[in-house]
């Protein structure tokens, strides 16, 4: 099996330093990129998503502000982690306030990505959705599911 699945807690240390469970290393490789993400998460690529993202990116319209704007935020947001030998990653202090992480940080895994939350933003977010997962599924027929 293959692809960005689950999710796991874990603590940061007093450096910023988040754990990576070893599954979740193993798919992102040796380097990644992590970015802001929507919903008030981080977003983490491995090299061959990040680089299929890039280039949908780049062929956006320039004349488009929307197009300018986000591309600016995505990429000025962006940085290349390496996790060192005890599976730890530095997250950037710009990154971790962004998603409001302090003490612990949920990574969830999202086929191609993965996403690092703060664990109430995270409840919050699964609580809310909850609600409406029925429905959300149904609403995704029209997308091909």
């Amino acid at each position: 099996m293959s692809g960005l699945i689950g999710e796991y807690r874990h603590a940061l240390d007093d450096k910023g330093r988040l754990t990576l469970p070893a599954r979740i290393r193993e798919e992102l490789g040796p380097v990644f990129v992590a970015t802001k993400g929507l919903d008030g998460c981080l977003f983490l690529y491995p090299p061959a998503e990040w680089a299929a993202l890039e280039a949908k990116l780049r062929a956006l319209p320039l004349t488009h502000k929307d197009a300018r704007q986000f591309v600016r935020v995505f990429f000025a947001g962006a940085c290349e982690c390496r996790p060192d030998g005890q599976g730890r990653v530095l997250l950037p202090t710009n990154l971790r306030e962004y998603a409001g992480l302090e003490r612990e940080g949920v990574i969830v895994g999202v086929s191609t990505r993965v996403e690092v939350w703060q664990p109430e933003a995270w409840e919050r977010y699964v609580h809310e959705g909850d609600a409406d997962y029925a429905d959300l599924a149904q609403r995704m027929e029209g997308l091909g599911l």
